[in-house]
């Protein structure tokens, strides 16, 4: 006998099998539990005691709680959670005046080895299943209904690269969109570039939002900060990013980490202002500032100076925001997620200034 399915790994059509002789309305309302009532079968108070007491045993949680850090005076929480077999991933819950924001992993760890994201850092254990994607989501919700938010965001920007894993987390977006009630348009997929997961998302149903981590627009220093450019080359890229946009019709953003002296010279941001008018008027530039992680010793570009090469992009005619950092503090920001696994240091490039490098 193999292990019982987790508690949103199994299907509509699973959960029939596993209640043969069940009314259907008793199905129906296992199912309004998990993805409208959430929480434990315990609290499903429409379903018999008897019926409650043995879902919690048919249908285990596949996220074991570890640990739970708070940041932004409550508005930000990073969820620490270990898996089956000993893995362990991190969701990032952000809590807005209105609305909430969720950050999720598709993956323990990342095989893709971008030497400035602590993920790439601690390397690749295994991809995660649909249930141990879903229910972060759930997990999360639960908590911004505590806060009386509703979560309307779900980004792929978690550990892991998505497209590496494309077909599980599009099953999970399915669900989330299905089930869970989060318009497909209100969740984005990011990628370091895998081209044939790109292409393959331009085929799926629902418009998603396509998310590109960039960080350098020539293939030389991108070859160093985004490995697997060697593999599917900015001209690749950008021509899978372009027939995305003709398919989908949905706006493609750049994600560009601003790293001192590295990727922040003017030169940068013309080089970067071309690539975007390729891709004309749907391409979003989002300038993040680089988040400390002690794998990568150069520094993130000062915020001045952020706000200087936005401002060089726009009056090349580029579209560009820069994004707020949440939860830094507590290793919650874009590229910090390691889930407590050691990381590889990687020298810095030369002539950069590592003396200020922040340490944890």
């Amino acid at each position: 006998m193999g292990a019982p399915p987790t508690r949103y790994d199994i299907s509509r059509e699973g959960l029939t099998q596993l209640l043969t002789g069940t009314p259907r309305y008793r199905v129906d309302q296992v199912w309004n539990g998990l993805y409208d009532r959430l929480g434990e079968p315990a609290g499903w108070t429409d379903l018999p005691i008897a019926m409650r007491e043995s879902l919690a045993t048919q249908l285990p949680t596949a996220l074991q709680p570890v640990a739970e850090s708070v940041s932004d005076r409550g508005d930000t929480v990073k969820f620490l959670w270990e898996l089956d077999g000993g893995s362990r991933i991190e969701t990032v819950l952000m809590l807005y005046r209105d609305r909430a924001t969720v950050c999720i992993s598709s993956q323990a760890g990342c095989a893709m080895a971008c030497g400035f994201c602590a993920t790439g850092q601690s390397g690749f254990t295994r991809h995660l299943t649909v249930g141990e994607i879903v229910e972060q989501v759930v997990r999360a919700t639960e908590r911004a209904r505590q806060a009386e938010r509703r979560v309307s965001n779900i980004v792929f920007m978690g550990m892991g690269e998505p497209m590496a894993n494309e077909p599980t987390v599009w099953a999970s977006v399915e669900r989330m969109h299905g089930d869970l009630g989060i318009s497909a348009r209100h969740i984005t997929i990011s990628t370091v570039g895998i081209v044939p997961g790109i292409r393959t998302l331009a085929t799926r149903p629902l418009p998603v939002n396509l998310a590109v981590s960039l960080h350098a627009a020539n293939d030389e220093l991108r070859d160093e900060l985004v490995p697997i450019n060697r593999r599917y080359p900015i001209d690749d890229l950008v021509d899978a990013c372009r027939d995305y946009l003709r398919v989908r019709n949905r706006r493609v953003s750049f994600e560009w980490a601003m790293i001192d002296g590295v990727n922040d010279r003017p030169s940068d941001a013309r080089e970067l202002a071309v690539l975007c008018r390729r891709l004309r008027p749907s391409a979003h530039v989002n300038l993040i500032p680089l988040n400390p992680t002690p794998g990568y010793p150069t520094r993130g570009t000062p915020l001045a100076r952020v706000h200087e090469f936005r401002d060089e992009l726009e009056s090349l005619g580029a579209n560009a925001t820069v994004r707020q950092n949440r939860g830094t503090d507590i290793d919650a920001a874009c590229g910090q997620l390691a889930a407590g696994q050691p990381v590889t240091v990687r020298p810095s490039r030369p002539g950069t200034d590592v003396t200020a490098a922040p340490r944890r």
